[in-house]
C-alpha cells in the first residue's frame, strides 16, 4: 500500500483535510503546534487504497524541536506527498514547501483556505504559481469540503517539481519564494471588517488582556453554572429517583449483606441513598464520574472546542508571551498549560512543541504541580462548590501564585536557553458546529473510557485497605505529618494512596471523613500539587528521562508539603 504524507505549516487545516480524505475521526484544531504525534488512515482513490499519514505541523524540514524532527521522519516515508498550504499566509508556507520540493517526491499542492483570500483582498494567478512549482495545485476549503474531491482525483497526477532547484541555501529560497509572490500574488486595498478590528483588539495589550480575563472568566462561568444544572435538573433526579432504589434493590435480592454488598453498593439503602460517601463499586463508583464528574468534563472540551476553532488561542499565546519568558517559557507554553486543565497527559505531551529541554521541563513540571485536570477541578468544584464559591477561589489562587513563583525561580536554576516565539497567527474562524460537537464527544468519551475503570479500581482498593486493616496503620504512621503539620484527620492518608492513580478519585475521597471547608481547602491543594497521577508520570518520565523526572518528583513533594503548611497556618491557624 502507497503512502501519502499529508505535510503543512501548523495552522493550515492538514487535519481537517485528512479527516475529509479518510473519514477517520480526528481531532483538528486552529492552534499551531497541536499535533504533536502523526496520525495514520486509509483512503482509497480510483480503487487504490493509500495510507495517509497526517505529519505534525512544522514551518521547516531543519528541525528544532521534536515536533519538526518527527515530520521530517514521517515526510521521508512517504510515496506521495499532499502539501497543504494557507493560501492567506503564501510567502510563510511557501518556503516549506520549496524545501519539500526539493526532496523531489511525488507532491501535489493544497492551497487551503482558499475562501478566505477573497475575504482578504488576496488574488493568486493559481495556474501560474502551478507551473513555476511544477507539481499540481488544487485549491480548497476543508471546513466546507471544497476542493476535497478534486485534491483526491490529483493523486495520481502527483509528480517530482522539474523546476525547483536541489539544494537550495536558505537565502536562496527565501529569494526564490519572494519571486514567486512578485509573479503570482497581488493583494488589493480594502477596508478592515469588523471582525478583524475584533482581531486586533485582542492581540493589543490594551485591550487584549481585559478582553483574555473576560474569556478566561466566562469560559469557567459556563463550565461551573451549565455544569451544576446538568446535574440538579438532570442527573440527581435520575440516581435518586431511578438507578438508586434500582441497582440497591437489585444487589439486596442476591446479597443483603456482607462483603460482596459493601463492596457493590456500600451503606446505601433504599431509604438513605447515598452516592458520595457509600464507597459501593455501584454507587459512589457510577456517581462520581457520571453524575459529579462528566458534566463539568463535556462542558469543559466544548468551550475549548470553540476558542480553538475561532482562533483564539494563538491571539491569548501573544497576550502571555512577555509574562512567560520571565518564567523561563514564551507564549506557545500556554497550550500544554491549557490542555492540562482539560488532561495533563496531552498537556504533558504537547510541550514538544517548545523548542529546548529547559522550556519542557518548566512547562510539564509547573503543569503538573499547579494545574489540576478538568476531571480534579470538576471534583473541587463539587465538594467545595456546596461551602461558597470563595473556597474555590482559594484553591485557584493557591495554584495560581505557585505557577508564578516557581516558574520564577526554575528559570534560574534549570539550566539552558529559552529562544523567542515564532508564531503565525490565524484569523478569525466560524466554527463548525458538527466539528465542535465530534471533538466535544469524542474528548468526554475518552475520559470516561480511562476514569471509570480507575475509579471502580479505586473504591474497589479502599474497601480492601478498611477490610483489613491497612488504613489505620498508614494513619497512624503519617498521623505527625497529616493532622500536627497539615490539621488534616488521619483517614486522608487514603486520599494521597489513591491520588497516584487518579486525582478526582482521592479527593472524591475526602467526602467521607466529615471535613470543615477549611480542611477540604487544604486537602484539594495538597492533592493538587503533591504528584501527578500515574498515567502523567509515565509521560513526564518518557518525555523528560529518569535523572529530570526524580527533580521534578522531588519538587513536587517539596512544594505540596509546605503549601499544606502555610494554608493551615492561615485558615486554620497554629
Amino acid at each position: 500500500m502507497k503512502k501519502i504524507a499529508l505535510t503543512g505549516c501548523p495552522n493550515v487545516g492538514k487535519s481537517v483535510v485528512f479527516s475529509r480524505l479518510t473519514g477517520v475521526n480526528v481531532i483538528s484544531s486552529n492552534y499551531p503546534g497541536t499535533t504533536v504525534d502523526f496520525t495514520k488512515g486509509t483512503t482509497a482513490i480510483g480503487g487504490e487504497k493509500f495510507e495517509l499519514i497526517d505529519v505534525p505541523g512544522t514551518y521547516s524540514l531543519e528541525p528544532t524541536s521534536k515536533a519538526e524532527e518527527v515530520a521530517q521522519t514521517m515526510l521521508q516515508e512517504g510515496d506521495i506527498v499532499i502539501n497543504v498550504v494557507d493560501a492567506t499566509h503564501l510567502e510563510r508556507n511557501l518556503y516549506l514547501t520549496l524545501e519539500i520540493l526539493e526532496r523531489k517526491k511525488p507532491t501535489i499542492v493544497a492551497l487551503n483556505l482558499w475562501d478566505e483570500t477573497k475575504h482578504l483582498g488576496i488574488d493568486i494567478d493559481v495556474e501560474k504559481l502551478e507551473q513555476l512549482l511544477g507539481v499540481p495545485i488544487v485549491k480548497t476549503c476543508a471546513l466546507c469540503g471544497t476542493g476535497i474531491k478534486e485534491l483526491a482525483s490529483a493523486v495520481g497526477d502527483a509528480k517530482p517539481s522539474k523546476t525547483i532547484e536541489s539544494p537550495m541555501s536558505e537565502e536562496e529560497r527565501w529569494l526564490r519564494v519572494g519571486e514567486i509572490i512578485r509573479d503570482v500574488q497581488v493583494v488589493h486595498h480594502r477596508h478592515h471588517t469588523i471582525r478583524e478590528r475584533i482581531a486586533d483588539a485582542t492581540v493589543k495589550p490594551a485591550t487584549g488582556i481585559p478582553i483574555a480575563i473576560l474569556a478566561i472568566l466566562f469560559v469557567f462561568l459556563f463550565i461551573i453554572e451549565i455544569g451544576n444544572a446538568i446535574i440538579e435538573y438532570l442527573l440527581d433526579p435520575i440516581f435518586c429517583n431511578y438507578y438508586g432504589p434500582w441497582i440497591v434493590g437489585v444487589v439486596n435480592s442476591f446479597a443483603p449483606s456482607g462483603l460482596l454488598h459493601d463492596l457493590l453498593i456500600g451503606t446505601s439503602t433504599v431509604e438513605a441513598l447515598d452516592f458520595e460517601q457509600s464507597l459501593g463499586i455501584l454507587t459512589t463508583g457510577i456517581y462520581v464520574p457520571f453524575g459529579m464528574v462528566l458534566p463539568f468534563i463535556i462542558t469543559f472540551y466544548f468551550m475549548l472546542s470553540l476558542l480553538e476553532d475561532l482562533g483564539y488561542l494563538p491571539r491569548l499565546a501573544i497576550l502571555v508571551d512577555t509574562g512567560l519568558h520571565k518564567l523561563g517559557l514564551h507564549g506557545s507554553a500556554i497550550v500544554p498549560t491549557i490542555l492540562g486543565c482539560g488532561c495533563n497527559v496531552p498537556g504533558a505531551l504537547a510541550t514538544r512543541i517548545l523548542e529546548t529541554k529547559k522550556q519542557r521541563f518548566i512547562a510539564m513540571t509547573l503543569m503538573a504541580i499547579t494545574v489540576p485536570c478538568m476531571a480534579q477541578s470538576a471534583m473541587i468544584i463539587a465538594i467545595l462548590g456546596r461551602y461558597g464559591i470563595k473556597w474555590i477561589l482559594i484553591v485557584y489562587s493557591t495554584l495560581f501564585v505557585l505557577y508564578i513563583s516557581l516558574g520564577l525561580v526554575l528559570k534560574r536554576v534549570v539550566k539552558g536557553e529559552s529562544p523567542e516565539l515564532l508564531l503565525e497567527v490565524p484569523p478569525y474562524r466560524r466554527p463548525d458546529p458538527v466539528t465542535l460537537l465530534k471533538k466535544t464527544w469524542s474528548k468526554a468519551y475518552s475520559f470516561l473510557a480511562e476514569a471509570v475503570p480507575f475509579v471502580i479500581l479505586g473504591i474497589f482498593i479502599v474497601n480492601l485497605l478498611y477490610v483489613f486493616g491497612i488504613v489505620d496503620v498508614l494513619s497512624r504512621v503519617f498521623s505527625p505529618i497529616l493532622t500536627t503539620l497539615l490539621g488534616l484527620p488521619e483517614g486522608a492518608i487514603i486520599a494521597l494512596i489513591l491520588g497516584v492513580l487518579r486525582k478526582d478519585i482521592a479527593i472524591g475521597m475526602l467526602l467521607p471523613l466529615g471535613m470543615s471547608p477549611q480542611q477540604l481547602t487544604i486537602a484539594c491543594i495538597i492533592l493538587a500539587t503533591y504528584f501527578p497521577c500515574i498515567a502523567t508520570f509515565f509521560v513526564m518520565l518518557h518525555e523528560l528521562g529518569v535523572r529530570y523526572m526524580l527533580k521534578a518528583a522531588g519538587l513536587m513533594v517539596a512544594v505540596s508539603l509546605s503549601a499544606g503548611i502555610i494554608m493551615r497556618m492561615i485558615l486554620i491557624g497554629i
